[in-house]
């Protein structure tokens, strides 16, 4: 209810009715919203520092999206609320995103944002090193007690190992959450909603996380990787493999980190057994 009177209370909507929560988020509360004859989403969240979320970068990425015609325009914004227009769309299901009509599309909206939104930034944005990040959750988690303490000192020695085995690396804009419920279908094209992690990252990584969080058989990774790069795809395939186990290691250490802090009502515990 304190997330739909915030909502009701902004001063970027005139008469907003209907007011009804969206499934899907489990950093942010989602909320759908009609004002007059438009309908808006409003995400209520405010920074997140044990997994790095910033709202001013999810703003500055949402805004280049927005430019570079892959995500949804920003209507309104101020401190923990992000308020973007509401695309008619299929949210897509796992089986829809490794759906062999839907990859080649998905490929193709990848590699566009990728080198598109760089062009419309106006002001600095954060880097997603995933070994970075894999390592500041393993620090804060032993700070924090985990119980999973026991378990990170195998987990970083393989992680040492990941990083070796990728190697260097060419520097896109990344969205870094790559969740099918991320991608959207109008009918007409694809979106990518929720720049919440977005930053300068190898392009590896983002297709490591589609293939990896939506079941992709190894014989759709190679025709992505030859989509993608156009060059045979053992050109990556090691590399590949390297980022694909960083970016479930990531998964992982993300929901061992919600399991100590996050307050939503969502089985971490049991999300990261599903990833380990």
């Amino acid at each position: 209810m304190d997330a739909i009177a915030r909502a009701t209370g902004l001063s970027c909507f005139n008469t907003p009715t209907e007011i009804e929560p969206l499934s899907g988020g489990i950093t942010n509360v989602n909320l759908r919203v009609t004002d007059g004859d438009r309908r808006f989403v409003v995400r209520l969240g405010a920074d997140i520092p044990e997994h790095g979320v910033m709202r001013w970068n999810e703003l500055t990425l949402s805004r280049a999206a927005q430019a570079a015609g892959v995500s949804p325009s920003v209507h309104h914004h101020e401190p923990g609320v992000l308020v973007l227009d509401f695309i008619e769309a299929q949210t897509f299901s796992e089986g829809m995103a490794r759906d062999p009509k839907n990859v080649p599309r998905i490929v193709d909206l990848l590699k566009h944002m990728h080198h598109a939104l760089g062009a419309h930034l106006t002001s600095p944005v954060l880097a997603f090193w995933p070994f970075q990040v894999n390592r500041t959750y393993a620090t804060r988690l032993r700070a924090d007690g985990s119980r999973h303490a026991t378990a990170l000192p195998a987990l970083m020695a393989e992680l040492d190992k990941l990083e070796a085995a990728t190697g260097q690396v060419t520097l896109v804009i990344g969205h870094n959450d790559l969740l099918a419920a991320n991608i959207l279908d109008d009918g007409e094209k694809l979106w990518l909603i929720d720049w919440e992690y977005g930053g300068f990252n190898t392009p590896l990584f983002d297709l490591a996380g589609l293939a990896g969080n939506n079941g992709f058989s190894e014989a759709q990774e190679r025709d992505m990787l030859e989509q993608y790069f156009e060059l045979p795809a053992d050109t990556h395939w090691r590399a590949y493999q390297a980022m694909k186990c960083t970016s479930l290691l990531r998964e992982t250490l993300w929901s061992m980190t919600s399991e100590i802090h996050s307050e939503l009502d969502f089985d971490f515990a049991a999300y990261t057994a599903e990833n380990m």
